[in-house]
């Protein structure tokens, strides 16, 4: 399931993400997070405040939002690389 159940912020724009099935992996959004509120949210101060939504996606307090489906695909997309 795509459901993100626990996210927590690593250094350098990098999120750890466990998911509703067990399923867990390390995300880049650095390349994400070059403009508009995407910008904003590389701030230290308001990367380290991510937090899960109720629909599985997680946000960020200025509004910033990622859908599970694409943070579930940016995750098995990392682990085949690796």
């Amino acid at each position: 399931m795509n459901t993100v159940v626990k996210v927590e912020a690593l250094p350098s724009e990098r999120l750890k993400l466990t998911f509703a099935d067990g399923f867990q992996a390390e995300v880049d959004l650095k390349p994400l997070l070059t403009k508009g509120m995407a910008l904003q949210v590389a701030s230290p101060d308001l990367f380290a405040q991510v937090t899960t939504e109720p629909g599985g996606g997680i946000s960020w307090p200025n509004g910033f939002d990622l859908c599970p489906e694409f943070l579930r695909e940016l995750a098995e997309k990392r682990q085949a690389a690796a």
